[in-house]
């Protein structure tokens, strides 16, 4: 068997271990645009904060490729699939066969119109290493930095380069931050926080022209700065597999086993929509477990495992200058919230079960709540009173508790 996949992230990893898990021999080529070896995204802002280096970011060990009898074709991109030849065109005027193909191409920046965008010398993006690299060369200790965009890549951002830098400015058009994954409350207490750290926010504006160093907002004001981060939000790169006939729905339209509508083409990774089971609707979820785990299935399916993946749900794990937050699932459904203004915790309940919750401050043991959402766990058959002051074993039954412990089956 030839299998190819195109993309060295999270879900590439994820399909190279589970076709290793069963077909030791069959050839595998990693193709990627980038010339590093698979890193972890989430770290960019780490390494630039001080706490990883470059080494500490490899997602798995030196030795990976050599141990999985990979080939990696690094800083090369693939342009074109052909599913009559079942060949991948590469940038080089080159091509690969294949037997089986994984697509994990991740997003692009977002970056939308703004006049003037392109008078702005030092204009970054903030997704790869290479944005990492390129925005610590430009910053000095006295420079001035404008984010656009609070969500989380632009706040990453913010916290990587904040004491490295002489004034930190994030500016939204949405009216609170991180609105993709908290509620009001939630906002506030974080907003509060950073702000607190000595970060400006400048809620409900956006930029709508530049003129050189100069942003001139959406209500007037006018902001002078030295280096521009655009992040904004993202976009599937999923041209690939639609100029192949594949089906596209704002993400590559994938089954359980990561398959697309293409004979013998799987995708896995942001590029690709997966099941949400909290929401019983199919979306794109950009999280690198999520991306693992639907590489995994597509690696296993190809060497006719049948190991679906089918418990894919929305959940961050983050945190600001050592303020933690833990968020999971959806929050539609009664709300059972406490606050003691540095913690917060809401649970949200539906048809007797937990669907989702968002945690702040006091993280600790938020795992049970996840897996309570996971497995669908009834309500009914714990002490849920217990359990949503603090999660804990005690409140499941006593063959409960065998079972999380490793003990009954």
């Amino acid at each position: 068997m030839k299998y190819v996949i195109i993309g060295n992230s999270a879900a590439a990893v994820g399909c190279i271990e589970g076709i290793r898990k069963t077909d030791k021999n069959g050839s595998i080529t990693v193709v990627s645009n980038e010339k590093y070896h698979t890193y972890s995204r989430p770290l960019i802002s780490y390494l630039l904060y001080g706490k990883t280096d470059e080494q500490r970011m490899k997602y798995r060990p030196d030795s990976f490729y050599e141990d999985n009898n990979v080939t990696p074709l690094l800083g090369r991109t693939a342009v074109k699939i052909n599913p009559d030849k079942k060949t991948v065109d590469l940038d080089d005027g080159s091509s690969l066969d294949y037997d089986k193909l994984l697509v994990a191409t991740g997003s692009k920046p977002f970056v939308p119109p703004m006049e003037g965008l392109e008078t702005v010398e030092n204009r970054f993006s903030f997704m790869t290493l290479d944005d990492a690299k390129a925005l610590g060369a430009a910053i000095t200790p006295e420079s001035r930095v404008l984010i656009i965009g609070a969500g989380l890549i632009g706040l990453k951002c913010a916290e990587g380069i904040f004491d490295k830098i002489g004034h930190l400015t994030v500016i939204d058009l949405a009216n609170r931050i991180l609105p993709s994954i908290l509620d009001e409350t939630g906002s506030e207490m974080v907003q509060s926080y950073l702000e607190n750290k000595g970060i400006e926010f400048k809620l409900g504006v956006s930029a709508s022209s530049f003129d050189g160093n100069k942003a001139v907002l959406t209500n007037g004001e006018e902001l002078e700065f030295d280096v521009l981060v655009v992040a904004v939000g993202v976009r599937p790169n999923t041209e690939l597999v639609a100029e192949a006939g594949g089906s596209v729905d704002r993400g590559i339209v994938t089954d359980k086993y990561s398959r697309t509508t293409i004979t013998d083409v799987y995708s896995a990774g942001d590029c690709a929509k997966s099941h949400d089971i909290t929401t019983d609707t199919d979306r794109i979820l950009a999280l690198l477990p999520n991306a693992y785990m639907q590489g995994l299935a597509a690696g296993y399916h190809m060497t006719r495992v049948d190991a679906p993946f089918e418990t894919a749900m929305p959940m961050n794990a983050i945190g600001f200058f050592g303020y933690h937050i833990i968020t999971a699932g959806s929050y539609d459904g009664e709300e059972i919230v406490t606050c003691d203004g540095t913690n917060y915790k809401k649970l949200v309940v539906k048809d007797n079960q937990l669907k989702g919750f968002i945690m702040i401050g006091d993280v600790l043991r938020a795992g049970i709540y996840t897996k309570l959402i996971r497995e669908k766990t009834p309500l009914d058959s714990l002490d849920f009173e217990l359990i949503s002051r603090k999660p804990q074993l005690m409140a499941f039954s006593a063959n409960e508790r065998a079972k999380q412990l490793g003990g009954r089956k």
